[in-house]
């Protein structure tokens, strides 16, 4: 179903929060805590490779070659068993260096490689970047979109193939940075998937408040506008990071509040990314084997990676204060989760 935007749209909010004020939404905090302890798996010697988690990144260009990597590390650093980075020809030796922890695809292709390609040669390089993605897509347990991904038209066009793949498949994904200004541009590719997660910063946010429901951010009734934005995806779930992040996917609203850092070095959005992926996957592993547990993984995943990154974060920042790194918190990881779920 396609959105209809403009003053419709808006209207429809506007009317809800004049004339319902009685429905208003208020945001309900979240015991994180609680909730990475649920959907932590237990660690067991009968477990393979695999089991805990088999996590993609669709990210990485010339310009920018640390979002995919930090996004793909912290998947790993919290418990993911396997960490792919497709990314394009010219970033993947930097990324690679960076860890032989990640397996890195150089797939990915940008215009200039392709400016003196005819049309139908430009399409016969767009079907072969998708497949190569397509032979690995059954495999993951969830994809990260956007890190480092700039905004290449031709690329994005790619990337735009890979999420309609993945729908096809129903495996999750969590779309970030440069995949937001895709998203953005191209609502239709999340509308109405379930599995899909946005995790927006305070300026895409912005973005997808006024191109969606065509009006500014209202501070004000942030619980209400955030759960409204999310019914006009069609249920796809929205992290809205800020001084306290929000999550919603229409039906519910819930803030994680706890710990945080007042240090907001760059990264720590591609941490949040690359966490999110892991426990919605691990929360859909327990529900699906749970028939009682009736949760949504993608919100119960949301709340889980934020609780912890902002542990992580509170945890460096104490170490490091002024000078704290995204590195520094991505190391605070594995203490952070051991003092909320200890693993023995």
């Amino acid at each position: 179903m396609a959105i209809v935007l403009g003053t419709t749209t808006n209207a429809l909010y506007c009317s809800s929060r004049i004339h319902l004020p009685n429905k208003l939404i208020r945001a309900m905090e979240a015991d994180a805590e609680s909730v990475l302890r649920l959907v932590i798996p237990s660690l067991d010697l009968k477990r393979h490779k695999g089991q805990a988690g088999k996590i993609a990144v669709i990210g990485g260009c010339r310009e920018y070659t640390g979002a995919p990597y930090f996004a793909a590390i912290s998947a790993l650093k919290i418990g993911a068993d396997l960490s792919h980075v497709f990314c394009t020809k010219d970033a993947a030796p930097v990324i690679k260096s960076y860890s032989p922890e990640l397996i890195v695809h150089p797939v990915l292709e940008e215009s200039y490689t392709i400016s003196n390609c005819s049309e139908e040669e430009r399409r016969q390089v767009q079907e072969k970047v998708v497949g190569e993605v397509d032979k690995w897509m059954e495999r993951f347990d969830c994809l990260v979109i956007g890190p480092g991904l700039g905004r290449d038209s031709f690329l994005l066009e790619c990337v735009s193939k890979i999420m309609l793949l993945a729908r096809k498949f129903n495996v999750p994904f969590v779309v970030d940075g440069d995949g937001l200004f895709l998203v953005t541009n191209s609502i239709d590719l999340v509308n109405g998937y379930p599995l899909a997660v946005l995790t927006p910063n305070v300026n895409e946010y912005k973005r997808l408040v006024q191109k969606v429901l065509n009006c500014e951010v209202d501070e004000q009734n942030a619980g209400d506008q955030l759960s409204f934005l999310a019914k006009q995806f069609g249920g796809v779930t929205i992290l809205r990071k800020g001084k306290s992040d929000l999550i919603s996917n229409g039906e519910i609203v819930k803030s994680v509040s706890i710990y945080g850092s007042p240090r907001r070095c760059g990264g720590q959005g591609d941490i949040l990314s690359g966490s999110v992926a892991v426990f919605l996957s691990w929360a859909q592993q327990l529900i699906s084997g749970h028939e009682s547990l009736s949760e949504n993984p993608a919100i119960l995943g949301s709340i889980a990676a934020s609780g912890l990154l902002r542990k992580a974060a509170s945890l460096a920042f104490a170490k490091h204060k002024r000078s704290t790194l995204t590195s520094d918190i991505i190391e605070c990881l594995g203490e952070s989760l051991e003092d909320i779920c200890p693993a023995s």
